[in-house]
């Protein structure tokens, strides 16, 4: 007589448990590096479309020096690497340190209006600078809200967004 062995369901709430789990992971890894640097923030989390969203805030400006994008950028990828070190999963979380997504994401606004107006002066396309994949993700839903088309071309590093019409 053979033995059955039950696997598991997954279920939405064992996604959510995940989501809480990297969240809570990543968060306890930036609330130490905070303490290492001896800086006060409050750290927020959320979840959207299956991805964690962290923001780190504070009253005055003691976390511009983390919010500068290349330096957010580097420690979001040392909190995907503590998730992951402690989950065995890939994390796809975003951080936000001192607002720097908000300003990034006028930024891109920017570029994307400077290129359409590019094109409506008479260029064929406009090549945007290279970006991360959730950079470029943006930039693809504001060039399609303004009825125009864009596409990621390049590899790795210079991976960037072209737009036409």
């Amino acid at each position: 007589m053979a033995d059955s062995v039950e696997t598991p369901v997954e279920t939405v709430e064992d996604d959510a448990e995940d989501a809480r789990d990297e969240a809570d992971i990543a968060a306890d890894y930036i609330e130490e590096l905070l303490d290492i640097c001896d800086l006060d923030g409050d750290i927020e989390i959320e979840e959207r479309a299956g991805r964690v969203y962290l923001s780190v805030t504070d009253e005055g400006d003691a976390l511009r020096v983390l919010s500068k994008p290349d330096t957010v950028s580097a420690l979001q990828e040392l909190t995907r690497i503590a998730v992951q070190a402690e989950t065995g999963e890939f994390s796809r979380l975003i951080l936000d340190v001192g607002g720097s997504r908000d300003a990034r994401a006028t930024e891109l606004q920017r570029l994307v209006d400077t290129a359409i107006e590019r094109i409506e002066g008479g260029s064929s396309s406009a090549a945007l600078p290279a970006m991360s994949s959730y950079e470029r993700k943006l930039v693809h839903d504001l060039v399609a809200e303004k009825g125009f088309h864009s596409e990621s071309e390049g590899e790795g590093r210079d991976r960037h967004t072209v737009v036409t019409r």
